[in-house]
């Protein structure tokens, strides 16, 4: 049975180190409330958690997952490529509800988002690596705006379930925009405007 750390009762701080706690072990997976949705998210470097998340979620294993940081300049370390539109894009809309598809040097893309909520910003400010995550809703079904429907779209436990309350009932996922090429490209309209 995942464990359910009410934030309005812990604070930030003491749920930040009970999130960071539960990430340390291999293959651990959080369920933390975001600006949008609540989000399902492990270190992007533990591919046991990569796994346990499209488990989690029944999804299907050619969807890459995208990385939560808390400042887009830390993607360079990871092979990301930032120059020209993913750069313009980030100063211009981050921290906020827009995902960046960037290329990486290897030819491959990475989607990345900085969150504006005050308790994924202070995971992501002390672990010191990305968060792969995603939306904590199976393909195609709705949203999860609280943390009991989170859970109960979840085929299976997560290590630790922090509760944020309700997110507002128009809420909306993240926009997505692909910036590999010359002009963005909106692959997903969500809570931001482009």
């Amino acid at each position: 049975m995942t464990r359910v750390l009410k934030l309005a009762e812990s604070g930030v701080d003491a749920a930040a180190d009970a999130v960071l706690e539960a990430l340390a072990g291999p293959g651990a997976v959080v369920l933390l409330p975001t600006e949008t949705v609540y989000g399902l998210v492990c270190r992007a470097d533990d591919a046991a958690a990569r796994q346990r998340i499209y488990d989690l979620k029944d999804r299907d294993a050619s969807k890459p997952l995208g990385w939560f940081v808390a400042d887009w300049r830390m993607l360079a370390g990871y092979g990301v490529r930032l120059e020209g539109l993913p750069e313009q894009l980030a100063v211009r809309h981050c921290p906020g509800p827009i995902t960046i598809i960037a290329p990486r040097q290897d030819g491959g893309t990475t989607g990345f988002r900085v969150p504006d909520h005050p308790l994924v910003l202070a995971v992501l400010r002390r672990i010191g690596c990305p968060l792969a995550q995603t939306s904590a809703n199976h393909s195609g079904h709705p949203n999860a705006l609280t943390v009991q429907a989170a859970l109960a779209e979840l085929s299976g436990d997560a290590a630790l379930a922090v509760d944020g309350g309700p997110i507002a009932p128009d809420a909306l996922a993240s926009t997505v925009v692909d910036a590999t090429g010359k002009e963005p490209r909106v692959l997903r309209r969500g809570a931001l405007r482009i």
